[in-house]
This record gives structure tokens, sequence and C-alpha cells, in this order.
């Protein structure tokens, strides 16, 4: 990485984390060492063995004091966090909603950009038809993990689970949305996905957020579609849309059709942003146990990611040349994106990315 003198310096925290994240987040850290080297800046990192090994041999997940020595990063790149031995549900509250709601994460963004037309399940789409970006709530809703059980174990058990949604989560959310189309200055539209119809409290609250601070954004569209409307366009019509604002679940969920419309989980990268502390990034497929160490897992997603976190830290340069040499090697040289099935190595892949960033 780049040494010279008056460069910016960035800290990055490393969370390679479990299965097939080490393998990907060394691919990313490959591209970024090359990137830095032709757009001249610097930068240090630190790893860090938050996951399922240490939570096994330790019984920890993340506690106070990890959460204070991750402030004083500019940026947190992760790779997976997921494993068989480990109960679901205590890493991914233990570490990943740690993580999020500590650090005020409160906006998870997932752009869904198809970089080669031969990857799309859907027939007759093409690049441009599938360019937009989901704006997720990322600290409130479902995922806050509010609720209760009533007589539980009995044949009368209730389990009651909270949709926490406030003002200025909801606005925060809504204006951060509005912001990035303004700024993104593609079609400038903004839709809101809900369910109105039925959960008339919490979407009662988003609508009425949603409207009042459209008014300060006149030069920005808007509409609205229910969230299983917005399931049925994003197969039929990915065109529609531009940029779109929604909360933690119905995002969490469409996300990952957004992520098989682009082409797989191989390439689709994320980021949890607080843009005014330290936010992180990350490929969104899982750990994928079954491919550790094998060296066929797809880094472009943990490489793509680490391109957002440099257009995050303002190195929008050679987040861009990342994005360029992505989408060549895409379009040029990959037969799939799928694991196993890419024509080269995990490695291979990075090289290949590495090659093609000047």
């Amino acid at each position: 990485m780049s040494k010279e003198k008056n460069q910016a310096k960035y800290k990055i925290a490393v969370i390679p984390g479990d299965g097939t994240g080490t393998e990907v987040i060394n691919e990313g850290l490959k591209v970024l060492e090359a990137v830095s080297k032709i757009h001249k800046f610097a930068y240090e990192t630190k790893v860090f063995d938050f996951g399922g090994e240490r939570y096994l041999k330790t019984g920890k997940t993340l506690d106070d004091t990890d959460i204070n020595e991750l402030k004083k990063y500019n940026a947190i790149f992760l790779g997976a966090i997921g494993h068989p031995d480990v109960k679901p549900g205590i890493l991914e509250t233990g570490i990943l909603l740690k993580l999020r709601f500590s650090l005020d994460q409160y906006i998870n963004l997932r752009p869904i950009k198809l970089y080669n037309a031969a990857f799309c399940p859907l027939k007759d789409k093409k690049a441009e038809d599938i360019d937009f970006v989901v704006v997720r709530e990322n600290s409130e809703g479902l995922y806050k993990g509010m609720g209760e059980f009533k007589d539980k174990g009995t044949k009368d058990e209730v389990a009651i689970q909270l949709s926490y949604n406030t003002r200025k989560g909801v606005e925060r959310c809504i204006r951060y949305a509005f912001e990035y189309c303004r700024k993104r200055n593609r079609r400038k539209k903004l839709t809101l996905c809900g369910k109105t119809n039925v959960l008339t409290y919490a979407w009662d609250l988003w609508q009425r957020t949603f409207n009042e601070v459209a008014k300060e954004y006149p030069d920005v569209s808007t509409d609205y579609a229910h969230v299983d409307a917005t399931t049925m366009w994003f197969v039929k019509n990915p065109e529609w849309f531009d940029v779109i604002v929604t909360d933690n679940m119905f995002g969490d969920i469409i996300t990952d059709l957004g992520a098989m419309i682009q082409g797989g989980m191989g390439i689709a990268a994320g980021g949890n942003i607080n843009p005014e502390g330290v936010s992180m990034f990350e490929p969104i497929g899982g750990s994928a146990p079954k491919y550790t160490g094998k060296n066929v897992i797809n880094p472009l997603a943990a490489i793509c990611a680490a391109g957002m976190l440099l257009e995050n830290l303002g190195e929008k340069q050679a987040a861009a040349a990342i994005e360029k040499a992505v989408i060549k090697i895409v379009q040029k040289d990959m037969k799939s994106l799928a694991a196993g099935k890419m024509g080269y190595s995990t490695s291979e892949v990075g090289n290949l990315v590495v090659k093609n960033l000047r």
C-alpha cells in the first residue's frame, strides 16, 4: 500500500468472519492494495476474529469493548458471518445486528446492477433494464428484536414480534433516500415500497413521512408500490425502478430477489451506512460453508463491496476503477457467476480484476 507523505490515511477494520468469508476478503484486500498504488492513497488494516470459531472457543460474540475499538476505524470490511456448528440467531444477533445497531448503521444500501445479460435469469432483459438501488432502513422494524412469548410450550402459546418504527428513524432513512436519488441523477424517481393496506400503523407513519419529505424534493418524482407488487415488478419490469426506499424486513427480502436478477449472490455487494460514523461493507451472500477451502467461491461481491467502501471514503476514482474492471471480466472472461462454474478459481478471479484495474 502507498506510503507516500501527505497522502490520505484510512484505517480499515477487517472482519473475515466464517466459512468462505476469509477467501473472498483476501481477494478484496488484494484488489484494494493494487488500486491504492494506482490512485495513490494510503491505508492500514487490522483483522478482527469475530465469528463462529471465536464464539465456539470463548462463548463471546461482541461486547462494548469491541464496539469501542471499531469506532476508531474509518470503515469496516466484512466477509461473512454464519457457522454450521452455532445455533442460528446467535451470531446474527450477537455480531451482525450488534454491529449495525451499536454503530448506528441505519442505512442498508444495495445497488442492483446487471453487468452481463447472459447471467440474468429473466427473459429478454438487458443490462440497462436492471440498474437500481434499494435503500433499506437498517436499525428498526421487526429486527429490533422486541416481543414476547405467552404460555410458551403450551397449546395456547402466543408469540408476539413487534415492528418498532420511530418518526426519527423513518424520516432519516427516507431523507437519505431522497438525497441519494438526487445525487444518483439517473431517473430521479423514488419508490416507497411497503404494505399500507394491511400494516396500518407502521406504514401509515412511513407513508405520511414520505409524503411530507417529498415536498422538499420537487425535482425527484415519487410513487408507491406494495411489497408483493414490488417483487412482481422486479421480475416483469425491473426497468421501472431507480431508487427504492423501504423498511428493514421488506428490504431484506426484496434485495435477495434483486441479487438473483443481477446475476446471483456472487456479484451482490452491500453497505451498512452511518453517514456520520463508521460504515461497514460486505458481500450479501452467506458464509457458504460447503465451499470453504475449495477456492471456488466467487469473490466479486466482496471486491464490489471494497469498491463501495472506497466510494464512501471519498476515493471515487478508485471505486470506479474497480467497478470497470469487474464489468470487463464479467462481460469478457467469466463463464458463470456461480461458485465452481466461473471458469476460474477464487484467487484467479481476484487476479483478473487486478489485471484490469488500469
